[in-house]
């Protein structure tokens, strides 16, 4: 009788310290977080003419059905200006964002190409598609008119294109920061074909290698313009890009 005893008292001690284990556990709540969602009003891609205003279009941004605030900032993507600024032509990257009240955030993005349409007779400035050749061989559709390449014009009176390699690494292969920048083009005689290469050399910002522009032939009748770049990575390339100007 006495281990009887003494074992049902243990077994209310540890019947006891359960329920007192099990009343001191913390209650562990949930709760729901809806996301935001953010749609683009208008285009994914607009051209704004040098100089003039930009009236952007904004977008919808909701969060579980309910409109929300949202901000908006851009960058431009080859000279580099912190906002968008349409005194200066560029390829411009606009970032909407909007977040939660739990800080979860969304975004999305539109391009702003602010242009100048040149005629190619006094001016070969503007907004171009890409077929390029390396080596004498376009391999695929991926390296045939290519959006986009840009040609603009410096405040010292030389132009400048956005890659000098026409896009072939940058959207032909789709490598980002690929590009080779710094191609400026001194246009002694637009209309006998004279030019000059001031920026020699270049380098390729993601492989590297010093590259240089070796000719440039404008075609104002066709809107076509063939430039030659050289690179030497230890093995000789030459790239050639027949740039077409999209007529804004």
């Amino acid at each position: 009788m006495k281990y009887l005893k003494t074992t049902k008292i243990a077994a209310l001690a540890v019947l006891l310290l359960t329920i007192l284990s099990c009343s001191t556990e913390p209650v562990i709540g949930s709760t729901v977080t809806y996301f935001p969602e953010i749609t683009l009003n208008g285009a994914s891609t607009v051209f704004v003419p040098l100089g003039s205003t930009y009236n952007d279009p904004g977008v919808t941004a909701t969060v579980n059905g309910a409109t929300v605030e949202y901000t908006s900032t851009a960058i431009g993507v080859n000279r580099k200006s912190p906002k968008l600024d349409t005194s200066i032509q560029d390829e411009y990257i606009q970032t909407y964002k909007a977040i939660n009240a739990d800080g979860f955030a969304n975004t999305v993005t539109r391009k702003v190409i602010v242009y100048k349409t040149g005629d190619l007779v006094n001016s070969i400035e503007g907004v171009y598609t890409s077929t390029v050749a390396r080596n004498g061989s376009t391999p695929s559709a991926a390296y045939r008119n290519m959006e986009y390449i840009y040609i603009w014009k410096n405040t010292d009176g030389t132009y400048e294109i956005s890659d000098a390699f026409g896009g072939w690494y940058s959207i032909g292969r789709a490598i980002a920061g690929s590009n080779t920048p710094g191609g400026k083009i001194n246009a002694v005689n637009i209309s006998t074909n004279t030019f000059t290469f001031p920026g020699n050399p270049m380098t390729n910002d993601y492989f590297g290698f010093p590259a240089n522009l070796l000719s440039l032939t404008v075609n104002p009748t066709t809107k076509t313009l063939v430039l030659s770049c050289d690179w030497n990575t230890g093995t000789a390339y030459v790239f050639v890009s027949t740039l077409t100007q999209v007529q804004l």
